[in-house]
């Protein structure tokens, strides 16, 4: 089991690393880095610690897993039963404990990257979408809300942040075609920061993020006032209350359930989801 320590703290599905203002976390729940409850609960517990860190500018976050930055949301998650009833009770007023960590990273006083060298679906396309700035590997950063091959639509926040950074014709072709995107056509829609070769992302983000840190104080926090994330309220709203009138139903129970006989969740299954979502019967 993997272990981290941070403001003394023990971390189990993050690695956390402080370097000259530079918080790096990278998650690690294998074997595909599913988001569960207990990634939402530390990823909840460490940016609200890091929050109180003045001298920590920057947040970039990776994985550990070369094929998935976040697969999903665990399929599995409501087994979390007690981790579940926190979350919620902590969570901001109008928000679901998706939304509330999608929120939570959006309003970081630090500046927030990630770092995408692999695959994104669903809960984990929301993550990256939240983040202030995302760069994508080209040859394996990839995409996709594949929500509504389950018989859903996202409920972390992807109908309001898509929205700001695309045209609604896009998102509907993102949330209803439900595909995988490719870095380049991610880049083009502005999901993404920008695309960059696979060997030159490390490099590049980790002197971006560098060069963020060492502005002279009070630059970050005063361009983060001036440019603050929009919430809508009621936006927010209607997207839980639509994703909650089709995620508890029994239609969506089966295609959940067939979808973990089939290989969700596992390496070779998530590989081509939504060829195995779309195989269903």
């Amino acid at each position: 089991m993997i272990t981290a320590n941070y403001n003394g703290k023990e971390y189990q599905q993050l690695h956390i690393k402080i370097d000259d203002r530079v918080a790096s976390i990278t998650l690690d729940n294998a074997p595909v880095n599913v988001l569960g409850g207990k990634m939402i609960k530390e990823l909840t517990q460490v940016l609200g610690d890091l929050s109180g860190d003045t001298a920590i500018k920057v947040i970039v976050f990776d994985s550990i897993n070369p094929d998935f930055f976040i697969a999903h949301v665990d399929i599995n998650i409501l087994e979390e039963k007690d981790i579940l009833d926190e979350l919620g009770k902590a969570a901001p007023e109008g928000l679901n404990i998706f939304q509330a960590v999608g929120e939570m990273i959006r309003k970081q006083p630090q500046v927030t990257i990630v770092k995408l060298k692999g695959i994104a679906r669903g809960g984990g396309a929301e993550f990256v979408a939240a983040a202030d700035m995302s760069f994508a590997s080209l040859q394996r950063g990839k995409l996709g809300q594949c929500e509504a091959l389950m018989g859903i639509i996202p409920g972390g926040g992807a109908t309001q942040y898509l929205s700001s950074k695309m045209t609604r014709g896009r998102v509907l072709e993102v949330i209803l075609g439900a595909n995988l995107f490719d870095a380049v056509t991610a880049e083009r829609y502005g999901w993404i920061n920008r695309a960059l070769h696979h060997d030159e992302i490390d490099t590049f983000v980790q002197q971006l993020a560098q060069n963020i840190a060492n502005l002279p104080e009070g630059v970050i926090a005063a361009m983060k006032k001036v440019l603050p994330p929009t919430r809508n309220t009621a936006g927010f709203q209607l997207e839980h209350d639509a994703w909650a009138g089709l995620a508890f139903t029994a239609e969506t129970a089966g295609i959940m359930t067939l979808a973990m006989l089939h290989g969700a969740q596992t390496v070779e299954g998530e590989l081509k989801l939504e060829q195995l979502l779309r195989g269903l019967k």
